[in-house]
Formats: C-alpha cells, structure tokens, sequence
C-alpha cells in the first residue's frame, strides 16, 4: 500500500453536501482540462461525479479515446492504484492520470510481486528442464511457458508478462487471450510442442478459463503459491510430477471480494427455487468469474462485470437474479432494475465490498481537483497557484515492456464500443 498524507481537517469536516457542491464548483472552473472515470465498485456519491463509468480497462481506454479529441490536462480516476497504471500507459506523456488516495490499491494485485514472478518463472524453467534431463531427453525442456496476467495487476507484473511473450486478459477476453496462448501466442506452436500457461494473478479466473478451455482442473492444473516459497517449498505447493502434467499453472491469488460468494450461497437459492409454488418465477444466480469455479458451476450466467450489468439491464420483467459481484455496483444494478420490474439481489448476505475502492471518496475527490484549481491552501479561501497531487506515473522503460502485453491482448480484442 502506498502512503496517503492525511486531509487538513476542513475536508474531514465537510458535510457530503457541501463537498459535492465544490467538487461540481471546481469541474465547471477547470472544463475540458479535465476527465474524471468512476469505476462500477465506486460508491453513489462518486459515481454522480464521474464523466465516465466503465471497468478498468474501458475508463483506461476512454481516457485515451477523449485525451484524443480535446485538449485534456488531468484525469483523475476513481478507482485502484493498477487502474491508474494502466491509464498513465495509455494516454499521452503530456496528461497527468491522478489517484485521490494513493492507498487505494488491490490486494489481488499485490498478491503478485514482480520479484516473485521472476523467481517463479526461472523455477518452473529448471523443473521442467531437470525433468526432460531425468526422462533421457538432451539439452532443455523443447515446451514453452507462456505467462498471462489479469489487468487486475501492478504494470511491473504485466511489464514481466511482455518480456516473456505473453499478454494481459480481462475478465471478458480471457478465453480469447488463452485460446491465443494455447496455440503459442506471438508464436504459433510447432506440431508436438508443449505449451504451458503461467496465469497471474487470480487463481479462480485462471481455473475458470481452463475449464472453459476443456481442461480438467484437477488435473491439468496445479497452484503455485510464492507465499509457500518464503516458507521453504521451493515449488510454491506442488511437486514436479503436478507442474510436469499441468497445462496450467495458476497463481494462488484471489479477489477479496469474490471469494466472499460461497456454493452454499447457491445452495440456498436453489433450495428457496423448489420451494417456490408452480408458476412463480425462480431467481437465478450471475455471478463474476473472479468467484471461485464451484460457485461458478452452481450459477446459471457467469461473466464479466460489463456481461452481470447488460444481463441485468436486458432481462424480461418479473424475472429474479441473485448476483454475486461487488454490493455497490448489485445495488445501483437493483434500483435501476426495480423500474423495470426486475427483482435483483446481491448473492450473499455478507457485507461484499471493495474496501480499498471505498478509500476513494469525496473529501479526497475534492482535495486533489481544490489542488488543479488553485486551492489547495491550508484554508483554501484564496486561489493560488494549481498543483498537481497524487499523480500516477509508470517508469518509460515498464511501460513500454507492460503496454506489449497490452496491445496484444487489444489485438485479440473486439475493439470498443463507441461512448457517448
């Protein structure tokens, strides 16, 4: 987690009314010079502020698309410290992207560390290599590993993931992005090569992928824990028969909040199902593939969280939906719904939240834009000179190796769909 200095006391004691107020003072003062991108996880009272709403990498990309097509200075984005990475990566040097509390980052991110990527990659080299020696075989192992990380990772990660051929993912293209792996990504696999999978960092999209792929996970998957490493198992958790078979190997990371939705949280749905009397309609789950796979195979839809918002904005009236993502985004999806006769609710009774995205709030919106308009003063009475705060800044040489793993899951991409 990065440090975030304390607010001066005016900001803390602010009524959430008056903060609004001055936030929407400070946007007309500093207009075209100014995009700010809200994140589906972001709570209302930032939501309302935002010019754009989107997932990572679509309030990424729109930043890019609008730096584009008007003379833009400063984006702030409301999100997680890897999604303003990704955003400084895309939009032109001249743009400033801009985090209103630097510690709002993401544990799964930080579950996957550059050195230990490093470590873990030169590991499953030498296993494979001592097994291909052990089996007769001459020189090194003739397969390749082909990393592939979830955007949902620092931009030193997915720097390591360009240098070594792979490519990022989302959690809508990751069976793109893996069928493009599979087939030996930047290089089309000879016949008889074996190809390997290094999935970072969620283990549950990684394992969901695979099995979307058609493979057995119990078998042709196994886990590599960096965390079991510093405890002295030198191969993360498995053994060199389990990395040999594997086709996959997945980084035992995790989503804080996904991993809150549990099989008995479906059991639960479909036990109230066959209670119900004939002809009332039965809910069904969607769930995020962040969420563990026997979640998964217990839901009806699993997807994206761009796939869980069209799903709900597109189901028939009367139909019923338990969904299992973050309980902002489910709340704002059932409200809406509500008008349209759509019964939705989140999966779990559990409080499923974002903790670090709910770091970002108005007292720390309007203390960055005060800064970009002049006020930025102990009292901020008086306007004076703006200063940029808390900005985002991914070093050249990272970005050029992480923005290859990007453009080549782009290339696999549709591309995206026009915004008004």
């Amino acid at each position: 987690m990065l440090w975030q200095p304390s607010l001066p006391e005016r900001y803390i004691k602010m009524s959430p009314d008056e903060a609004a107020r001055l936030i929407t003072e400070r946007r007309a003062q500093l207009g075209e010079s100014l995009v700010i991108l809200g994140h589906h996880y972001q709570t209302d009272e930032i939501i309302r502020h935002a010019d754009y709403t989107g997932d990572s990498l679509k309030l990424s990309q729109l930043a890019a698309r609008v730096a584009a097509e008007r003379p833009v200075k400063w984006v702030i984005f409301c999100g997680v410290h890897f999604m303003a990475e990704t955003a400084d990566m895309l939009t032109p040097e001249h743009v400033d992207v801009i985090l209103p509390d630097m510690s709002a980052g993401c544990s799964m991110a930080d579950m996957a560390a550059y050195e230990d990527a490093v470590d873990a990659w030169e590991m499953l080299r030498k296993t494979l290599n001592d097994r291909h020696a052990a089996a007769g075989g001459h020189g090194e192992w003739p397969g390749r590993i082909i990393p592939i990380t979830y955007v949902n990772s620092t931009a030193a990660v997915k720097a390591f993931v360009g240098a070594n051929g792979g490519a990022c993912c989302t959690s809508s293209n990751a069976r793109q992005v893996f069928d493009w792996a599979m087939a030996g990504g930047t290089i089309p696999a000879s016949e008889g090569e074996e190809i390997k999978v290094l999935f970072l960092p969620d283990q549950h999209l990684g394992r969901n992928t695979a099995a979307s792929y058609g493979l057995d996970v119990t078998t042709e998957t196994c886990l590599y824990d960096p965390r079991l490493v510093r405890r002295g198992e030198p191969l993360g958790g498995s053994s060199p028969e389990q990395i040999a078979r594997a086709r996959v190997i997945l980084w035992a990371g995790h989503c804080s909040v996904h991993k809150l939705f549990r099989p008995e949280h479906c059991d639960e749905i479909r036990k109230a199902n066959d209670a119900l009397a004939p002809g009332q309609e039965p809910m069904q789950i969607l769930v995020h593939p962040e969420c563990c796979k026997e979640v998964v195979d217990k839901a009806d839809l699993a997807g994206s969280t761009e796939f869980i918002i069209k799903t709900i904005r597109g189901a028939k009236p009367g139909s019923r939906w338990a969904i299992g993502t973050e309980v902002h985004l489910v709340g704002r999806l059932a409200r809406e719904a509500a008008s349209r006769d759509v019964h939705a609710r989140i999966l779990s009774d559990c409080q499923c939240l974002c903790t670090t995205m709910f770091r970002i709030d108005q007292p720390h919106l309007l203390w960055v834009l005060d800064h970009l308009a002049g006020y930025g003063t102990k009292d901020g009475a008086e306007r004076g000179q703006p200063k940029v705060v808390n900005a985002v800044r991914v070093h050249p040489e990272v970005r050029s190796a992480a923005l290859a793993a990007v453009d080549r899951m782009l290339s696999l991409s549709a591309p995206m769909a026009k915004v008004d």
